[in-house]
């Protein structure tokens, strides 16, 4: 519950600034993608200065998130050896457990004798 209460403590303002962006930069600004032709590029197009900042807010975060996901992926590898190596240790424990009851449970045995109480 704490955690919704700081979410939104945080998100909304952040809405509420997006919002007044949109609102105060809404002339259309050239964007070129001709770094070459400064007048009439071939690349280029008008589009709202807050599309803009907006637009390139998200393509940071994704290309951030890109990268952070690139990094930790020894991390993941290490963990899922982890996790295979132990899930193998389990079935080692397992069948050494089942083997021992059977061995305790044989009559004669040299483990069923030394399991025996003393008289």
């Amino acid at each position: 519950m704490l955690r919704r209460i700081v979410n939104w403590l945080l998100l909304a303002p952040i809405a509420i600034l997006a919002v007044v962006l949109a609102v105060a930069n809404r002339e259309p600004v050239t964007l070129s993608l001709d770094p070459f032709a400064r007048g009439a590029a071939a690349f280029s197009f008008s589009v709202p200065l807050f599309a803009v900042v907006i637009l390139s807010m998200i393509l940071g975060v994704a290309i951030g998130g890109a990268t952070v996901w690139w990094k930790q992926g020894r991390y993941r590898k290490r963990c899922r050896t982890a996790e295979h190596d132990l899930a193998a240790a389990r079935n080692e424990i397992d069948r050494l457990r089942a083997d021992l009851g059977r061995a305790e449970a044989a009559p004669g045995n040299a483990l069923a004798l030394m399991n025996r109480p003393a008289a």
